[in-house]
């Protein structure tokens, strides 16, 4: 991997507020100019500004660099058993390789930005939810809009906190610094109880559907996912199961809010396809704003799709039939435990060739080269859904930090699982758990099977792989001891319960603050 350039941070409860242009809607949000520092203090005085303050609110969903390289899908994927961090060797980007094996994580080895950038984004929902009633001028349609969308984006960034560090500070207001210092950590029950407040006061005054220039704004079947994601991770399984019943509407069928699965499980990461009738939590990315490593910090594009591409790539011949790609730095190889759970009695389920390409056949027919001697943790497998293909890549700056590839945080297919889920551990509907199962699975041509846990636990697994869910869902069910300590090939990761169901509070957190460790750091 190149060498990428640091820029100094300050603990991240005391960053600096700064208006970051708007990460989760179309060019003409992601091209906002940045406001600067003198926001807080001399904004907000007309709706133009109150609206520039909503656009900060949204930025964190879209840092990809902050003291390191930060898309989550990094350590989400490091952490389970679909990937390794891979990389150039044991020691690139090492906060993914203490999350791939976590005998190796500590307070000073952890992924210290999934901290750090959450609770920016909480303060600039913090910041603008204070302002929001004093702004002149503001029609109370927008103010009732734009405090919706910052409580779900705070909902949002607390749920990621709450399932990374477990024990947080909970702030729903501006602190000065001496607040800051003077702050203790809340339990994981009061800040999943906040969670649920904002969420449930944003749905009534989000919009079901946004026009196509308003794409990735925050609407209501994205904050009624979230919620019933929120209700799951809490075993509030009947609350879940009801709202996610809403968001879905009849199995296979087109839901209230527009979303229904796609006939293809091939254009659901494409790039052409974006804010597809499956997504319902998309960050969008940019490939137009001219990137180069001069930019470190600002980045509004993908970069991860680089990061998981093979090293040394090259196609052999005019007529290869290899993928197109843009040669990368190797990281999050897929082990072979995720190839072999896609092979059932010798035949693959139709969702790998979407999801795997096995590099080391197409190398062995001569199809293509890659540098596997230089790919940390190599298997010949590498990833599809965020591959960097040269179709994608960008005319200007520096390609490796342009590509437009969206993250989707929420899909339709996921919300199904979920609710079947939350039926079949309350017991309740088994019939129409069965149906949401089914769907999933007759979208790609399967069969039925019977809807129990274990049958779901292997659907979200084939169907959500290397989406940066499996992680969670495994500590979700319990069950990331056995499996992230029992897996193939010599490749072994750790998990030790009762201690790595959270990550360490940064060291930088606990000098001269209130704040304690978490348990077993």
């Amino acid at each position: 991997m190149k060498k990428m350039k640091h820029n100094k941070i300050i603990t991240g409860l005391l960053i600096m507020f700064s208006a970051a242009i708007i990460t989760s809607c179309s060019d003409s949000y992601l091209n906002v100019k940045p406001k600067g520092e003198s926001l807080e203090s001399n904004y907000y005085s007309t709706p133009a500004e109150a609206y520039a303050g909503l656009v900060a609110a949204y930025s964190a969903l879209n840092t990809e660099a902050a003291n390191t390289y930060c898309n989550p899908l990094g350590p989400e994927n490091s952490a389970s058993d679909d990937c390794y961090a891979g990389g150039g060797g044991p020691s690139d980007m090492n906060q993914w390789q203490a999350m791939n094996d976590m005998n190796q994580l500590t307070p000073a080895q952890m992924p210290v930005d999934m901290w750090n950038v959450n609770f920016v984004g909480v303060k600039q929902c913090n910041l603008i939810l204070s302002k929001i009633d004093g702004v002149p001028g503001l029609s109370e349609a927008n103010k009732s809009r734009y405090t919706a969308e910052a409580k779900f984006l705070r909902a949002d960034y607390y749920f990621n906190l709450v399932l990374w560090f477990g024990n947080v500070p909970l702030f729903t207001t501006p602190q000065t610094t001496a607040e800051l210092y003077a702050a203790k950590q809340a339990t994981p029950a009061e800040v999943y109880a906040q969670i649920e407040k904002d969420l449930t006061e944003a749905i009534p005054n989000l919009p079901v559907t946004v026009p196509t220039s308003e794409n990735g704004r925050a609407t209501m079947g994205a904050a009624e996912a979230l919620l019933g994601k929120v209700y799951l991770y809490e075993k509030k399984y009947t609350e879940a199961a009801t709202i996610l019943k809403d968001v879905n509407g009849t199995p296979g069928e087109t839901s209230r809010f527009g979303y229904h699965l796609l006939a293809n499980y091939g254009e659901i990461f494409d790039p052409n396809n974006k804010f597809n009738s499956e997504s319902i939590f998309e960050v969008q990315k940019t490939s137009t704003q001219n990137y180069d490593w001069g930019a470190w910090g600002q980045f509004k594009s993908d970069v991860y799709s680089i990061m998981v591409g093979p090293r040394g790539y090259a196609r052999t011949g005019d007529n290869s039939t290899a993928p197109n790609y843009l040669s990368g730095w190797s990281f999050n190889p897929i082990t072979p435990d995720l190839v072999h759970a896609f092979v059932k009695n010798g035949v693959y389920d139709p969702r790998y060739k979407y999801t795997i390409y096995n590099l080391d056949s197409l190398v062995e027919a001569g199809q293509c080269t890659y540098a596997k001697n230089q790919c940390y943790d190599a298997t010949g497998y590498f990833m599809v859904k965020y591959a960097p293909l040269l179709q994608y890549t960008s005319t200007v700056g520096v390609k490796e930090l342009n590509f437009d590839q969206d993250l989707i945080l929420i899909r339709l297919a996921d919300t199904y699982l979920m609710e079947a889920e939350a039926l079949v551990m309350s017991n309740t509907d088994l019939t129409r758990a069965q149906e949401l199962l089914d769907a999933v699975r007759s979208r790609v041509g399967l069969p039925s099977v019977p809807v129990t846990m274990d049958n779901i636990k292997k659907e979200r697994r084939l169907e959500l792989a290397t989406e940066g869910v499996r992680y969670f869902d495994l500590v979700r069910w319990g069950d990331a001891p056995s499996v992230l300590d029992n897996m193939e090939n010599g490749f072994s990761k750790h998990f030790t319960a009762g201690k790595n169901e959270v990550l360490p509070i940064p060291l930088a957190e606990l000098t001269n603050t209130q704040m304690v460790q978490n348990p077993g750091y």
